[in-house]
């Protein structure tokens, strides 16, 4: 057994093709043998988010601080704060991120698939039209 979860590596910087605005992330744990669960701590600066995007067997997300969206393809958004855990099914595009003006920390729980399909298809970036304008801060 294992209590001493730390980073991985270095914080990484998300890649421009996957992330609107500056977004950093810390891989904590990435399973070995049969376990296929992975971790990271995901800091989104004041309106960067995620493009849309897919996870092979689903995701979870836990909110630990600021203010965040998540929005499923064709859903309603979901605003996010500190305590809250969303998942997302297998298979359905969303994308997720902070307000326009807070930042949001969340940590990822995934799985690689038991398979060769790709853990996360990215899609689109989201177009100024699909990320929310208008603040959510007191509501």
């Amino acid at each position: 057994m294992s209590t001493d979860i730390q980073p991985k590596g270095p914080t990484v910087k998300g890649p421009a093709a996957w992330f609107t605005g500056d977004v950093y992330f810390n891989a904590y744990y990435s399973g070995t043998g049969a376990s296929r669960t992975r971790l990271n701590l995901v800091r989104f600066t004041p309106g960067a988010h995620t493009a849309w995007h897919r996870h092979a067997v689903g995701q979870t997300l836990h909110v630990t601080e600021g203010l965040g969206y998540v929005q499923s393809r064709g859903g309603e958004l979901i605003t996010l704060r500190p305590g809250d855990t969303v998942y997302t099914p297998a298979g359905e595009w969303h994308w997720h991120g902070a307000t326009g003006d807070q930042f949001m920390c969340h940590l990822a729980l995934w799985e690689r698939p038991d398979s060769d399909e790709a853990e996360t298809e990215w899609g689109d970036l989201l177009t100024s039209d699909e990320y929310p304008a208008a603040p959510t801060v007191g509501s």
